[in-house]
């Protein structure tokens, strides 16, 4: 049997029992091997629904947060998604299994590069820049949607001005202990937000972000 199948398994089993029930992001995570994302001290708890650390002091996010995020995010196959916080790619490689087209920023240069060879090694086509996530990617805006894997003291304006109408952000916002989730979608007339779940991330740094504080 490949290796951590059965706590695959249970991982997903888990993830239904909490409420996640998009078919498409339970299959997504029944496919990607999570341990490959993790440091090789925590592989073996590549599947518990916990945070673990990774380099530069960030984390993977526990599978049910990623979950959470992407269900609420609802990205369809073929749109554009921007992704703020690359890590060590997890999220991204679970939006390219749901068929996005996937653009994703990291500022630390060691996760970065982590990230774009561990990406080219299991064959995805996911733009990586390396960067200030908070004020977004310009250069390949409108995105259809933007998540953001840190959390903002606020949401930042260049990020709203590159979602696509129509379009939807996910984002922590809050102070450094603990964060709303918004779920902000664009309309013909400005745009309409929703306070979704509390959760706590690591800081969104950056001229948008907290600035290195």
């Amino acid at each position: 049997m490949p290796r951590f199948d059965e706590e695959r398994k249970e991982m997903v089993a888990l993830l239904r029992q909490r409420g996640i029930t998009d078919e498409r992001i339970i299959a997504a995570m029944s496919r990607v091997e999570r341990h490959l994302f993790v440091k090789e001290p925590f592989i073996n708890r590549a599947y518990d629904d916990t945070a673990l650390p990774i380099a530069k002091q960030q984390t993977i996010s526990q599978p049910y947060t990623v979950a959470f995020m992407t269900q609420e995010l609802d990205p369809q196959p073929g749109q554009k998604v921007l992704e703020i916080g690359t890590g060590s790619g997890y999220q991204a490689v679970i939006l390219a299994e749901l068929g996005a087209r996937v653009f994703t920023i990291e500022r630390h240069m060691d996760l970065f590069l982590q990230a774009r060879k561990l990406f080219e090694r299991l064959g995805y086509r996911i733009a990586t820049l390396c960067g200030d996530g908070s004020v977004g990617w310009s250069e390949f805006a409108p995105y259809d949607r933007i998540v953001v894997t840190a959390a903002a003291p606020e949401v930042p304006e260049p990020l709203l001005n590159q979602l696509a109408e129509g379009g939807k952000l996910v984002i922590p916002v809050g102070g450094l202990d603990m964060q709303k989730l918004f779920s902000i979608t664009k309309t013909a007339d400005g745009f309409d937000r929703k306070e979704v779940y509390g959760f706590k991330f690591v800081p969104l740094i950056g001229k948008k972000g907290w600035n290195g504080k």
